[in-house]
Parts: C-alpha cells; sequence; structure tokens
C-alpha cells in the first residue's frame, strides 16, 4: 500500500518571505475558508516568526488576527502551527524564561495546535525550554533543526540534537531548511536516520526554493520516511519563497505515493484572492528580487528572504562608498559589485564566526557583521572594526553553543574589550521579567487581556506594543504606505490628515531635565538608530540603560558610519532625532540622566 504524505501550507512565511508586511485579519479571515476548500491541507502556518511584531507595526492587535484566522481550520480539524525562535521566541533577542512560559500558553489558547521551535545554533538546552513549553502550554512540540551546509553540520551532529530533544519530550521533528541550501541526499539521509532510530516521530520538511535545491530535497525525504512537506502557492511560491504544491503533489503522485487532490477552483480563487491583497497594500513592500532564485545563494547561505533587507542595506549605503572610493582616488562600484563582495564577505565571516546556521536572528548578525567589514575594508580600514552587542553575545556563547570553532582573531578580540565568554545555560543570563510587565500594565491602566494575552504581547514587544497602544504605529505605517505608493507613482488615497510632528523644544527639555546628559552628533549626517533591518529601526524607549562608552546610535556622514558613544552611564529620559533624520554636528540627539 502507498505511503501518505500530507501537505501544510506556509501561508504565514510565504508572505515574510517576500515582504515586510502580511495580511491583515480581514484578508486572513476571507481566504481561510478557500484554503479549506482546496482540500489538499492537513496542515495550515498560520502565526508565529515576525506575524505578530508585523501586526504591532501597522498599529493592529496581533491576539485578534490569531484567533480570528486560526478558527476556521480549528473547525475543520486542519491543524495549525507557529513558528518560534527558542531562546529568542518572537523577537530578534532572548527572551526570559516566565515569558516564553507564557507565550505557549497564550498561543494554545488562541488556537494554535503546533509550536515549531528552532535555535538558530541547534543549542539542545535552549530547545528543551521549548519543548517543555510547547506541551505544558497544551501545544504539540515540533522541533525544527536549522539546516545548514558545512563541515561541522553533519548527520551525526544533527542527530546529536534530535537524540536530546526526543528526550525532552519533542513529539515531531521539522528539518528547517530556511535558506534552501540542503543537499537533497544529505537531507534524505538524515530522514532516514530520524525515522529508524525513532520511527514514532514525525517529520516534517521545509525548505526554500531560493538557490533550486528544494523539489529535488523534498522527493529525497518523502522517500526517506518523511510524512509532512511544506509548501506554497501562487503567486507567492518559487523564487526565494517555497515550491508550489501542484508541482510537489504531481511529483510525489508519480513517484507512487499517496497525495490529497487539489481542488483547482479553490487553489485558483485563493490565487486571485492573494494577488489581491498583493495589489491592495502588500505588494508596495515586497522586494522584486524575491520572486526570483539565485544560485548565489549556494556560496553564501543565506535565507532567500534576506535578499530584500540586503539590498536595502547596499543601496542605502552605496553613495556614501562611492563618495569613500573617490576621495581615495579608487575606482567606484556598481550596486552588483557590492552584492558580490558581500556575499563573498559572508562566505568569510561565517566559518570565523563558528558557523552560526544562517537563520534569524544569526543570519542578520552574520549579515550586518559582513556588511559593517565590508564597509571599513572598502575605507581602507581593518574588518571587525565594529561588531553590535547582539552578535557579540552570540560570540561570548551567552544566545549558545557556536556549532564550530571561533576563528583566533575573534577570541582575540574578546580578549582586547577585556570580556569573558560564557558557558552556562542561555536561559539563566535572562532573569524572568513577567512581573515587572504586569506592573507596568497597572501603572497605565491597561487590561491584561484574554488569558493573559495582551500581557504575553507587552513583554514579547514593549517597544512595538506601546506604540500600537498609543496610535504612533498606525500612524507610522499610513505615511509609509502613502511614501511607498508615491514612489511607486500609485494613486494616493488620504485617509487621514496630514499632520507635521512637533519640533522638540531642547530649551524644555534641559529645563525638565538639568541633570541630564545631552548625547550630540559628532558628524555631520543622518541618525541611525539601528543597522538591523530585520525590525523596524527606532530611537530607544524613554528609560533604555546605557552604559558610559558603549555604543548608543550611528550617525552616516558622507564616508561611512560615525559611532556615537553614550557620555555616561544612565537611562534615556528624551529622544530629540528620529530614525533617518539629518543632523548637524553637535546638534543633540538624546538626553541622558
Amino acid at each position: 500500500m502507498a505511503r501518505e504524505i500530507k501537505f501544510s501550507l506556509v501561508y504565514r512565511d510565504m508572505w515574510q518571505s517576500s515582504g515586510k508586511y502580511v495580511p491583515k485579519v480581514d484578508m486572513l479571515k476571507k481566504i481561510a475558508p478557500v484554503i479549506i476548500d482546496m482540500g489538499c491541507f492537513d496542515r495550515v502556518e498560520t502565526n508565529g516568526g515576525a506575524f505578530e511584531q508585523v501586526n504591532l507595526l501597522f498599529g493592529e492587535n496581533p491576539n485578534k488576527a490569531v484567533r480570528e484566522w486560526t478558527a476556521p481550520f480549528n473547525k475543520v480539524g486542519i491543524q495549525t502551527h507557529m513558528l518560534e525562535r527558542g531562546l529568542n521566541a518572537l523577537r530578534m533577542n532572548p527572551v526570559p524564561e516566565d515569558v516564553r512560559k507564557l507565550m505557549y500558553k497564550v498561543k494554545a489558547k488562541q488556537g494554535t495546535n503546533i509550536s515549531r521551535s528552532f535555535c538558530g545554533l541547534n543549542d539542545h538546552r535552549n530547545l528543551k525550554g521549548s519543548v517543555i513549553g510547547a506541551k505544558e502550554g497544551g501545544m504539540i512540540s515540533q522541533v525544527a533543526l536549522s539546516i545548514t551546509y558545512s563541515p561541522v553540520h553533519t548527520v551525526e551532529y544533527y542527530m546529536g540534537v534530535v537524540e536530546k530533544v526526543v528526550e525532552y519530550g519533542a513529539d515531531e521533528i521539522c528539518l528547517k531548511d530556511m535558506a534552501g541550501i540542503g543537499r537533497p541526499a544529505f537531507l534524505g539521509e538524515l530522514t532516514k536516520a530520524i525515522k529508524t532510530k525513532f520511527p514514532h516521530i514525525k517529520v516534517q520538511y521545509h525548505g526554500h526554493s531560493g538557490p533550486g535545491f528544494s523539489v529535488a530535497s523534498m522527493l529525497e525525504v518523502a522517500r526517506a520516511g518523511a510524512d509532512y512537506i511544506d509548501v506554497a502557492m501562487e503567486p507567492l511560491s518559487w523564487g526565494k519563497i517555497h515550491p508550489d504544491v501542484i508541482t510537489i503533489q504531481a511529483m510525489l503522485k508519480d513517484a507512487g505515493f499517496l497525495v490529497k487532490d487539489i481542488n483547482m477552483d479553490a487553489y485558483m480563487e485563493a490565487r486571485t484572492l492573494t494577488q489581491s491583497f498583493i495589489d491592495d497594500y502588500l505588494g508596495y513592500f515586497i522586494e522584486p528580487t524575491n520572486y526570483v532564485s539565485s544560485s548565489l545563494l549556494v556560496g553564501c547561505g543565506l535565507p532567500g528572504g534576506m535578499m530584500g533587507s540586503m539590498m536595502a542595506d547596499l543601496k542605502g549605503f552605496h553613495n556614501a562608498i562611492n563618495l569613500s572610493l573617490r576621495n581615495q582616488g579608487k575606482k567606484e562600484l556598481s550596486i552588483n559589485d557590492l552584492v558580490v563582495m558581500l556575499f563573498q564577505e559572508v562566505e568569510y565571516v561565517w566559518p570565523r564566526l563558528g558557523y552560526p546556521p544562517l537563520v534569524t536572528p544569526f543570519s542578520q548578525y552574520v549579515k550586518n557583521t559582513a556588511l559593517m567589514n565590508l564597509m571599513s575594508t572598502l575605507k581602507g580600514e581593518p574588518r571587525w572594526k565594529n561588531i553590535d552587542k547582539d552578535t557579540m553575545n552570540m560570540i561570548l556563547g551567552k544566545t549558545g553553543t557556536l556549532p564550530g570553532k571561533l576563528a583566533p582573531e575573534i577570541v582575540q578580540i574578546v580578549k582586547d574589550k577585556g570580556l569573558e565568554f560564557y558557558t552556562g545555560n542561555p536561559q539563566d543570563a535572562f532573569p524572568n521579567e513577567l512581573p515587572k510587565f504586569i506592573q507596568m500594565m497597572k501603572d497605565e491602566g491597561w487590561d491584561r487581556g484574554q488569558d493573559d494575552e495582551e500581557l504575553f504581547e507587552f513583554a514579547m514587544h514593549e517597544r512595538q506594543y506601546r506604540d500600537y497602544k498609543s496610535g504612533a504605529a498606525k500612524k507610522r505605517f499610513e505615511a509609509e504606505l502613502e511614501q511607498a505608493k508615491e514612489k511607486a507613482h500609485a494613486p494616493i488615497i488620504i485617509t487621514r490628515p496630514v499632520v507635521e510632528m512637533p519640533k522638540f523644544d531642547i530649551d524644555a527639555l534641559v529645563a525638565k531635565f538639568p541633570n541630564a546628559t545631552p548625547v550630540q552628533a559628532p558628524v555631520k549626517g543622518q541618525v541611525i538608530w539601528q543597522y538591523d533591518v530585520a525590525d523596524n529601526s527606532t530611537a530607544p524607549n524613554i528609560g533604555t540603560a546605557f552604559e558610559e562608552g558603549k555604543p548608543f546610535c550611528f550617525v552616516e556622514a558622507f564616508y561611512g558610519p560615525e559611532e556615537v558613544k553614550a557620555p555616561k552611564t544612565g537611562k534615556v529620559v528624551a529622544v530629540c532625532a528620529k530614525q533617518g533624520d539629518k543632523v548637524a554636528k553637535g546638534e543633540i540627539l538624546a538626553f541622558i540622566e
């Protein structure tokens, strides 16, 4: 009898691998019954990743979105799953244990059946908390192995992780091939090894189509015993996203597997609806290169979804780099030259940082380090001049054990900075914080929400949640959409009055905070609060603590970024500049007290 292979539609990842935003709740409610009518899906990825954060960014409540989006699937027995990042949960930096535990309880109550949990470093200690938390919260625990291709990422290496998480109680294993660079034969071997040792464990394969391996990989893992395959559908399939269900269903059916038929009328309707979402507003935030596959990804191993952010980075620095080169009497570079150079720098940086799998957030760390190295070397300065806090935490071991060894030059940098390597459990470095957030919600007069879901959202994404509650996020998104439409020469429908932001009254701020120290721009240029474009780059929250002499922000000068250091140890009491503001030398950016 033919063995059945089941499909999961990764509708959330389809969007987040192609652009910045996801459909709003009214759109998701509209397409859910059509996806059900397609008849070929046993699972749908509904939330997790950046879903909640993105909802907050356009000023809507992610809790409402998750509940209403999962409900139709729950009613018909289609399982829903979310993606979470282990120690980092739903954000780009580590999350306290009590907030992580609350997440699983909230998501289960909201209708999410499966927690797909990955650690970017494949550190089983980070995944232990995910497994236990998911099961205690009432969810199926699926551990995702972050797949990459390197000398240290062998079948034996991954089986070592699998054995640990199965011991912790994991119900399923996912092969998360986030860049699509996993070689088909290798993935088949790994799948067979898992199913041979743990035949009761379900195996699901998730492969992006970027460099072109994933279709062959899907056939190999199916033959090796995989139970579920993640797929996409037009118009958000292929390119750097995921293979289309039509192709994969036909391939597996021809290979002798039992697969469900596709209701093509419903497929075309879902296709049309998805395109209408793109046409409505989402298409303005989709990077066109994400629709195109690229064999260049084979070498650098970066996830295809990062191409958009990487291109945005390079375009932003292109003029500054060429100005610096002209001043040095050197030949200017095209954007394509810079793309190739950045890919090559990633290939240089990656092994020296211990081969962290290039998945969120570690792909960002490696890419950002490579970008800063590239900018330094093009200015005639040494590599590794600028290493951000999150990357340094990874180097020090605060986020988990790196798969490979750090290069001697990186170890020396740590010594020169007087820092120490961390060998303890990564979670222990980030103490519980829920009581703090409970008190802050009381102080604000905010309701903790059904099943404490508002408390969870606040604790997970404090800055974005505050902006959502104040209405600032919605205004910012509407302005961003208007700008995007204007850039695309599309008709603009004004839905709100355009209001100029008030100027900061420096004299009033000085009078209010007489003991505060101003943070001033060291050069003329553009304020850059963050270089990590995976998140909404904004100024620090009031109350954010800084240490004297540590990086505060950057000012992008004509020759490149100039680091601004905190003039004293203290907390931010006022911010006088927004991300991207042009400032003069000496202009006040913020106050610290």
